[in-house]
């Protein structure tokens, strides 16, 4: 049900996991049959994979270290420099890329690393307000992971998960290489366990932080390898195949007649939902008609942006080039309305229009508790810049 949920959003998980598995499947392929294609065909598809997020990077290293055991194994030591260039030159491309790209565009190859929009930023002031509780906490952050894992899967699911990768270790009908290139189904728990010991993530299970959930979806990462390790138990206990299915089938069966879906549940309450409507309605009531910018910062204020049903080339944002330059030095030239949290630093727009001086043309006419709204006064109206003059930017 979780899986059925998140296809139906605007989330990357779902393609995460088709790379995923496409990837592995290739790689122990490849375990088996020696052929230099199969090994090509799962770094195209690991390639795909760390283009989506950056902590799938993750995999990709896994993999060179699985591929580097098994070819020294065979082969020694120049076979398993020139495997491991070859995987690395379709496998790491995006990577490579995604440097060149943020060199290019932010004048920084760490830029997504280090920048303000960055998890390290973010997790940064999370560490700062004393939010990351697993930091350093190796027990806690196994655990928590375990709780988002078994609330996205199904305890039961989860638990034959466990037995049939515990089966498939000890089977001694398993070639060894299929079973070291199969040890990459569970780069998701290990990554994910390891960044929130080091503080690089941050998750929130209901009932052991408080009332709320956040980020409860990266325990779908583990699903794939759970259905492939349920799927060998399955085959290997023949005896129990009947039972295994219907109690597999009765699982499945009341988690979607109780409409159990912790990802649904993390979007509706806590961290994740964001009541934004007061603030997105009296946008489409009052700017909808009445000419004139919205100053807004789009890494705070998204859902407001995407609530307010307003067409993007009515807001000045970050990515507005010299829009976002012209109007937070000098706002009540370019824009009409400004959204932000006031006294906010966090807020991009707060920071840089208090430095300004020019807030005092505005008056406060809403205040919510996600951002407030100011409107230029009528006497600072004729010289308000209402379209777009600066043509076609770089």
């Amino acid at each position: 049900l979780n899986i059925l949920y998140m296809q139906s959003t605007a989330m990357t998980e779902l393609l995460l996991l088709f790379t995923m598995t496409a990837g592995v499947y290739e790689l122990v392929k490849w375990s088996e049959s020696d052929n230099p294609f199969d090994l090509l065909k799962s770094a195209f598809w690991i390639m795909l994979y760390t283009l989506m997020r950056y902590d799938e990077w993750f995999l990709f290293f896994e993999d060179i270290v699985i591929i580097s055991v098994l070819v020294y194994r065979k082969h020694g030591y120049k076979t398993t420099e020139g495997v491991i260039i070859f995987f690395s030159t379709l496998g790491a491309v995006g990577m490579i890329l995604w440097f060149f790209w943020n060199q290019l565009i932010f004048k920084d190859a760490l830029y997504f690393i280090f920048g303000p929009y960055s998890a390290h930023t973010q997790q940064a002031q999370l560490d700062a307000a004393g939010d990351l509780i697993t930091k350093g906490d190796l027990p806690l952050s196994i655990k928590t992971y375990f709780y988002a894992l078994i609330y996205n899967s199904g305890a039961f699911n989860a638990i034959l998960g466990f037995f049939g990768a515990a089966a498939l270790a000890i089977d001694k009908r398993v070639k060894s290489e299929v079973k070291i290139t199969s040890s990459a189904l569970v780069a998701p728990l290990i990554f994910n366990i390891l960044a929130l010991y080091l503080g690089f993530s941050v998750l929130f299970i209901q009932g052991i932080f408080g009332n709320t959930w956040f980020n409860v979806r990266y325990g779908i990462m583990m699903m794939p390898s759970i259905a492939i390790f349920v799927g060998f138990l399955v085959d290997r206990l023949k005896t129990l195949r009947p039972v295994l299915i219907g109690l597999l089938l009765f699982v499945l069966f009341f988690s979607f007649t109780s409409a159990d879906a912790v990802t649904i549940d993390d979007a509706r309450v806590g961290a994740s939902q964001k009541n934004v409507t007061e603030v997105a309605g009296w946008l489409n009531s009052h700017a909808a008609n009445q000419p004139g910018f919205i100053l807004i910062s789009a890494a705070s204020h998204d859902a407001i942006i995407f609530s307010s049903g307003l067409p993007m080339s009515r807001f000045i944002h970050e990515g507005t080039g010299l829009y976002w330059d012209y109007a937070t030095t000098d706002p009540a030239h370019w824009a009409h309305w400004i959204v932000m949290r006031t006294y906010d630093n966090n807020d991009l727009t707060y920071k840089a229009v208090s430095k300004s001086g020019e807030l005092s043309d505005y008056q406060l006419i809403g205040k919510y508790p996600f951002a407030d709204i100011y409107q230029l006064k009528n006497q600072y109206l004729s010289q308000l810049v209402t379209t777009p003059i600066l043509g076609k930017q770089k």
